[in-house]
């Protein structure tokens, strides 16, 4: 990364220069407000979770209420486990619903109380599911004992494994139990309600989560998504979250259910094709401890979302269906602590929100390349429920408190109107990071600009791989083209000073039982926090910023005219 490079990447919807980068650079950025790229999608508006009893929880029916208060498009939610078995107790990679049960006849007993009050949580917010057609339940399952798991943190990964991960026994009963469940989702919530949200079967089928056969996921599909038709022939369905997208298998996996959804014979109906509004695939990055030291690696992150975006863009049929990465993560296991895993170090501070400022900006950077319509990328974050203060779960809040990553997204949230073209000296090109992640002598210093009527913001981080102390750099903004002869100059930040209540809480001795009084400051230090404000004179359109940020941090720069 230290030898001269000059990388002026160009599409007929991006110009994103990025200048040589040199030992001991001085950070310079340039926004010129006339060079717009897109429209800012919020592809970050969307957030899933393992648990979904978490949902209507005290601390889940908070965090998703802050989530729903920051963003200003309804937010879109995945969750596991809507269709187990069980009597709805929350546990770490456990959900239960009850929602199908057999009498002793055998015939089907449903029960819509549980997903009602998960679903009840997300609409009256405002947000949407992305709901999950899965596992199976007890009464289906071809291979039913053993079904309810007790799995901790440190036990096999495979132990999550058990009877709700096997095909049915009735795929009649598997069709009739997801139309029952749209057909009660439309009676509740309404059609056009349920017109906008996404459904989509399973998870992961070519990993550990389906105990089938390839054509047996395919035959779930169609059974599924016949069921869904019939309730609401217009529903939207799509697939099939894989995991490992870049790997071989992942996309032999894709690729034959593309072809399946196209042209081959459907297995509920015996014609054509089956339904695909939708595409799916999974994203994870894979940070180690190299000497005690959290090293990330974004690349194969950023694989992944290239070979899924491609794969899209390679059949006519699916070159303008909205794509959804399902998990867009920077590792695979939310509910693995740092305690046991000590790579996941990173998810209290910093590293985890400069990682997902820097991260988002390239899946941009990707979609405008490959063409792809990107619709949005799940953060599979959430929150624990009634666990130790910030055990190093993979969430956006602890106890109801916000850690930093979650005040990215609220920076996001006042990111609006057209994405604009950004100069850096200092930001990696795409191709670097695919290749080898932010591995160099420098930090990756880059920005995501946007451009609305009467506002624009520029995002800024200073993110390297590697979790250790790094200077303090000024980061020297140029902003061209303002249309308006003053403007308000807000600056917000999250450092280690800032916006950041990990740091409030180790400075208060790391208490696992705080007082009211300390759970009141580390509310507050968990928001995003305003450094600076003032009213300026623009002249000749133009106006410079300078940002002092620490190494992972990450600031956002609003003007308001």
């Amino acid at each position: 990364m230290l030898k001269k490079i000059q990388h002026y990447l160009a599409t007929a919807s991006l110009f994103v220069a990025i200048m040589p980068v040199k030992a001991q650079t001085a950070p310079v950025i340039t926004v010129d407000l006339k060079n717009e790229i897109a429209p800012m999608t919020p592809v970050w508006a969307w957030f899933g979770y393992d648990e979904p009893n978490y949902t209507y929880m005290k601390d889940g029916k908070k965090l998703l209420s802050e989530i729903a208060e920051f963003s200003h498009v309804p937010v879109y939610v995945r969750t596991h486990s809507l269709l187990v078995t069980g009597d709805g107790e929350a546990a770490l990679k456990w959900g239960s619903t009850n929602a199908y049960t057999e009498n002793a006849k055998g015939n089907p007993v449903y029960n819509w109380k549980i997903i009602d009050s998960i679903f009840d949580t997300y609409v009256s917010r405002g947000m949407k599911p992305l709901a999950q057609i899965g596992f199976m339940p007890e009464a289906l399952s071809t291979h039913p004992t053993p079904y309810r798991h007790y799995w901790k943190p440190g036990d096999p990964y495979t132990d999550i494994i058990t009877g709700w991960a096997y095909p049915p026994k009735d795929y009649d009963k598997w069709r009739n139990l997801v139309y029952e469940w749209v057909k009660h989702s439309v009676e509740r919530y309404g059609k056009k309600e349920v017109e906008s949200w996404y459904w989509e079967v399973w998870n992961e089928p070519n990993g550990h989560y389906w105990k089938g056969t390839r054509e047996e996921f395919l035959k779930l599909y169609d059974y599924a998504a016949d069921g869904l038709k019939k309730a609401l022939p217009t529903a939207k369905i799509g697939g099939i979250n894989i995991a490992g997208t870049k790997g071989k298998g992942a996309q032999e996996w894709t690729n034959d259910f593309i072809k399946h959804c196209i042209s081959g014979t459907n297995y509920a109906t015996g014609k054509k094709g089956s339904p695909m509004d939708a595409i799916l695939f999974h994203a994870k990055g894979s940070p180690k401890s190299v000497n005690g030291i959290v090293r990330m690696d974004m690349a194969p992150q950023l694989n992944d979302i290239e070979t899924g975006f491609k794969l899209t863009m390679s059949y006519p049929e699916t070159r303008n269906l909205p794509v959804i990465i399902g998990e867009s993560d920077p590792e695979g296991c939310a509910a693995c602590g740092m305690a046991t895993n000590p790579e996941n170090a990173y998810r209290n501070g910093t590293m985890y929100s400069s990682y997902t400022a820097a991260s988002f900006a390239r899946k941009y950077i990707l979609a405008d390349q490959t063409k792809a319509n990107f619709l949005g990328a799940v953060s599979w974050s959430f929150e624990f429920e009634d666990q130790p203060w910030f055990y190093g779960f993979r969430d956006l809040a602890t106890n109801g408190v916000d850690k930093p990553v979650l005040n990215v997204f609220r920076m996001f949230g006042m990111m609006t109107g057209k994405r604009i073209a950004i100069e850096s000296n200092r930001m990696y090109a795409i191709e670097d990071v695919i290749k080898g992640s932010v591995r160099g002598a420098q930090s990756d210093i880059g920005a995501l600009a946007t451009k609305d009527k009467k506002s624009a913001a520029v995002m800024l981080w200073n993110y390297h791989d590697d979790d250790k102390t790094g200077p303090t750099e000024t980061v020297n903004l140029t902003i061209n083209n303002i249309p308006s002869k003053k403007t308000d100059i807000s600056i917000y930040l999250i450092d280690k000073d800032n916006s950041n209540s990990y740091e409030v809480w180790k400075k208060m001795g790391s208490p696992q039982n705080p007082t009211k009084e300390q759970i009141a400051t580390l509310e507050s230090a968990g928001k995003l926090k305003k450094i600076s404000t003032k009213n300026i004179n623009i002249s000749k359109g133009k106006t410079l910023v300078s940002v002092q940020l620490q190494r992972q941090a990450v600031a956002l720069v609003k003007l308001d005219w």
